[in-house]
């Protein structure tokens, strides 16, 4: 059973307001906002069955929308990157917004994850809704969005569904910056385990330029490692840390397992399962002077990113999969996170 709270409302220093719920199912406990489907906090049980908060969140609502880290929002029209924010659909040249090298990074200066939507009860959690208009960050025709977060025992169920009255890029993930042993200022402790035999090779820009084997690489990642012993590796310096897109080689059919991420500090262990052809692996490598709680500000590499998505550039780079979504479509992600604790 689902016990619901409503929270005092935020003010929207845009106007307006901003709702907040908070949701526990009595081993899980989750505060989500109307403002960019925000997972606020997120509070899970360590191997002592104490509960702590799992994920970084923000002040107010001003700090949300000062920051540029997305903290806990969904990232959307086109989560991570189309190379030069260039489209082109039937002969026409599309430019949408570019924020960040050149790029459209996450939809643009105005993405989703600093819209508000519209909040409503579930039995078991809360549906967030979200028009997107014709034009918005450049992107063609109007986008209907329908966003559940749900719990159920261990798990967090986080889906999304999506249709378009026009040919579009549409690619949605979930944000969340995860630190499992609380509010330690580093990830370097937790391990990281990615079930991915390829991932995919980057420009300079953080746009695919191919794919590669992940045998005897830093990016072999099929068996747990230490976060700590490979950031620093020559390999990452480009991005001073892991911000890859890891090939899952899923056919979105079925929910796949993908990643475990684990702190042997708190003994918290999170298994992501998802029908998304990629995750991005983020350590946070820039988050240094993010807005946190309390007038605190977040370091660098202080959580753990792991957005299942599809392929960056894909509405340009067939060969990396599905990244258009035809008028009436549905477009539909729905990714399982798995709380449990080690031995």
């Amino acid at each position: 059973m689902v016990r619901f709270t409503v929270l005092d409302p935020w003010q929207d220093p845009r106007g307006g307001e901003i709702e907040r719920v908070r949701l526990d199912n009595g081993i899980l406990a989750l505060e989500v906002l109307s403002l960019g489907g925000i997972i606020r906090s997120l509070w899970a049980p360590d191997r002592h069955g104490e509960r702590a908060n799992i994920v970084l969140g923000a002040e107010d609502a001003t700090a949300y929308l000062e920051q540029q880290a997305h903290l806990g929002a969904i990232a959307g029209r086109y989560a991570n990157r189309i190379a030069g924010g260039k489209l082109s659909l039937q002969g026409k040249n599309i430019q949408l917004d570019t924020n960040l090298a050149g790029n459209c990074l996450h939809g643009g200066f105005e993405g989703f994850n600093r819209r508000r939507w519209q909040l409503g009860m579930l039995s078991d959690g809360v549906r967030l809704t979200l028009v997107s208009p014709d034009g918005d960050g450049g992107f063609p025709g109007e986008c209907r969005v329908q966003l559940d977060y749900r719990l159920a025992g261990h798990n967090l169920y986080v889906e999304m569904q999506a249709v378009t009255d026009s040919a579009c890029p549409v690619s949605l993930t979930q944000h969340s910056y995860f630190n499992l042993e609380g509010s330690k200022a580093t990830n370097a402790d937790h391990r990281i385990q990615i079930l991915a035999d390829k991932v995919l090779t980057l420009d300079e820009t953080g746009i695919p330029n191919g794919i590669r084997d992940v045998t005897e690489s830093v990016f072999d990642l099929r068996q747990p490692q230490r976060l700590g012993d490979h950031l620093s590796h020559e390999a990452l310096a480009a991005t001073k840390g892991y911000d890859h897109p890891f090939w899952l080689d899923n056919d979105a059919a079925d929910l796949k397992k993908c990643a475990v991420l684990s702190s042997p500090v708190s003994g918290r262990r999170m298994t992501l399962y998802s029908n998304q052809p990629t995750v991005q692996l983020y350590c946070a490598n820039f988050l240094g002077g993010t807005p946190g709680r309390a007038g605190q500000s977040y370091r660098d590499y202080q959580a753990v990113c792991l957005e299942p998505q599809l392929a960056p550039d894909a509405p340009n780079q067939p060969d990396l999969g599905r990244g258009w979504l035809q008028a009436g479509e549905v477009y539909h992600h729905i990714s399982r996170y798995r709380f449990d604790c080690t031995d």
